[in-house]
């Protein structure tokens, strides 16, 4: 089984993505932990990951890590700016965030 994460080291703006996250992470050299933007493109056919460090996770205290999806939807810029808004928001609603009361059940 391959469990290899393909890495890219450049993203543009414009492309599109299949979903951004800011989660919480030891840092490589194991001092502390840090938090990284990760958005997942295409790559030659393969999910591949861009890594930001934002920095120390003490900047970022009582803040919620950060799942946005995009399925190939949204460009980079669209779900970057989604997160600088939804980063500081502390009570969302993600019913109406989803739009799940948009759902068909059959």
């Amino acid at each position: 089984m391959n469990n290899l994460i393909v890495a890219t080291n450049t993203i543009t703006g414009d492309e599109k993505a299949y979903g951004l996250a800011e989660l919480n992470e030891m840092a490589p050299d194991h001092h502390g932990f840090r938090r990284y933007q990760i958005i997942q493109v295409n790559r030659n056919d393969k999910l591949a990951q861009f890594r930001f460090d934002m920095g120390s996770v003490d900047k970022f205290k009582g803040i919620k890590q950060l799942r946005i999806p995009s399925l190939w939807e949204h460009t980079v810029d669209e779900l970057k700016d989604l997160a600088d808004e939804l980063r500081y928001v502390h009570d969302f609603d993600y019913k109406d965030l989803l739009q799940v009361d948009k759902l068909i059940v059959a």
